[in-house]
């Protein structure tokens, strides 16, 4: 598979919508995951990450105007353990309890489908981090509908044992803009994982469409140890 540049793949997309990226950094020291959320009306613009615990979750900026927290107001990132799981909605917290009754990845998410959200049809795309004893893997999801069917749903996982330093895989929701949105297809895609966690943040918020982007997390967990810095953009500033 062809490695591309991070930048280009989001410069280059208009409406990406949320995406996921895990890897491993050029050092080969850290696994790397980010996880950015975009928005096109003011409901999906009306939201910023805050901490909690060891992950994070979305927020209204402003209460005031949010209309419907359904699939807006989620806990993007948990960690159970060595694991650390980063989604786009509240199957987070499906995999969560599912990995914590001894499920795998993929059972834990058999109960769950793509988004309620006709005519899109949202895809669900997760990601699960296993850092331990020196040693890195990782996986990732996508429940997508089949051609807009929801009656019918596609589910593809896809795993990574012992990634290459300078590499990493991305994975999000939309092929680009549109009415009804264009849900991803084909497999993640390998992408160069480049620089420090400030510079690599720093290139993916840049990367990003500026009146569609609404946040942005990013997470270096050292592999020797499991201890993480973490870095959280938000357009809406407090």
């Amino acid at each position: 598979m062809e490695l591309r540049s991070l930048s280009e793949e989001l410069a280059g997309n208009s409406y990406p919508g949320r995406g996921i990226v895990i890897g491993k950094s050029t050092d080969g020291n850290y696994a790397v995951t980010a996880y950015f959320i975009m928005g096109r009306s003011e409901n999906s613009r009306n939201r910023i990450f805050v901490e909690d615990g060891k992950g994070i979750r979305t927020q209204a900026f402003d209460p005031s105007k949010l209309v419907d927290p359904s699939l807006i107001i989620y806990a993007p990132v948990r960690v159970l353990g060595n694991k650390t799981i980063v989604t786009n909605g509240d199957q987070t917290d499906t995999i969560y309890e599912g990995m914590d009754k001894q499920l795998t990845f993929e059972q834990s998410l058999r109960s769950r489908t793509f988004e309620p959200d006709a005519p899109n049809f949202t895809p669900r795309i997760s990601g699960i981090m296993h850092v331990e004893d020196g040693s890195y893997n990782y996986a990732m999801s996508i429940l997508k509908s089949n051609h807009q069917d929801p009656s019918s749903c596609n589910r593809y996982t896809f795993a990574y044992e012992n990634p290459k330093a300078g590499e990493a895989h991305f994975i999000h929701t939309y092929m680009g803009d549109g009415n009804p949105l264009p849900s991803f297809e084909g497999e993640p895609k390998l992408v160069a994982m480049d620089g420090d966690i400030d510079s690599f943040t720093n290139q993916i918020w840049n990367s990003l469409n500026a009146d569609n982007k609404v946040s942005l997390f990013v997470r270096f967990i050292k592999i020797s140890d499991g201890s993480f810095e973490t870095r959280i953009v938000n357009k809406n500033c407090k």
